[in-house]
């Protein structure tokens, strides 16, 4: 297996991306992540789940994210499905056909609009921690909460990111914007056909179990839930070897 970090050009915008190689011809993973993340930010598990699924996985740094480029503008409340709809043109940047989606948090949210979208048939599978369809009070009080914490934050946010104030002031501002209140994605589940692995920590401080029981009821595809007991936000970081075990689980059946 090979670890080769690169970049790549997406719309003129340069992303930072890395890619962890299993041999065979079966589809690869590419991973969303979340609202702070990075490539970086994955740590190792890219490489961990390349090993237990057999398959290569892709992971990049969206724009204003690790070393890519900078965003010149602030994010407006659609902001999740401008990301999404740029997933056909990375795919043919990565040279990829199809693939299975794991997202985390705000990426988990991308992958379910991608999903949606009229060129779903390049998505494979859904596996979502943490997903966002709806703002809750929750989230906005962890959002909220998060903010004052930020000169904590900074010097680790600094070591993934070119630039840790962009990073997080351009996530923070638009879920605080009152315009974000009404956000709701709920009305194009029902556009999504494939066999779909929600996990959630139990003591996620950002979310309720209600963002899982909306997706399920909305979605047509195949559902599996795993609701994961003394786990946060991020259960791939906080419960991997569960995690790994239901990706693993979910894909074994799956091109």
């Amino acid at each position: 297996m090979t670890d080769d970090s690169n970049h790549l050009s997406l719309n003129g915008v340069r992303l930072g991306y890395a890619r962890w190689t299993q041999p065979g011809t079966a589809l690869p993973i590419l991973l969303l992540h979340e609202g702070l993340g990075s490539v970086a930010m994955w740590r190792d598990f890219p490489a961990r789940l390349a090993r237990a699924c057999g398959r290569t996985v892709i992971a990049w740094s969206r724009q204003g994210y690790g070393d890519s480029d900078l965003r010149a503008a602030p994010r407006d409340p659609d902001y999740m499905h401008r990301e999404a709809a740029l997933l056909p043109a990375l795919f043919a940047s990565l040279e990829i056909e199809r693939a299975h989606l794991f997202g985390h948090s705000d990426g988990a949210t991308i992958a379910l609009l991608a999903a949606a979208d009229d060129r779903a048939q390049q998505i494979a599978s859904l596996a979502l921690a943490a997903p966002h369809v709806f703002v809750e009070q929750v989230t906005i009080d962890g959002i909220t909460a998060i903010r004052e914490r930020y000169d904590e934050l900074a010097p680790k946010l600094g070591r993934y990111h070119r630039d840790a104030a962009h990073v997080f002031y351009g996530w923070n501002d638009i879920w605080l914007d009152p315009r974000f209140r009404d956000w709701n994605i709920e009305a194009v589940l029902q556009q999504i056909t494939v066999p779909t692995l929600l996990i959630q920590g139990v003591d996620d401080e950002y979310a309720t179990m209600a963002q899982l029981d909306r997706i399920e009821r909305g979605v047509r595809g195949p559902v599996q839930r795993l609701e994961l007991a003394a786990c946060g936000h991020s259960p791939h970081r906080e419960q991997t070897a569960q995690v790994l075990t239901a990706l693993r689980d979910h894909l074994a059946a799956l091109p």
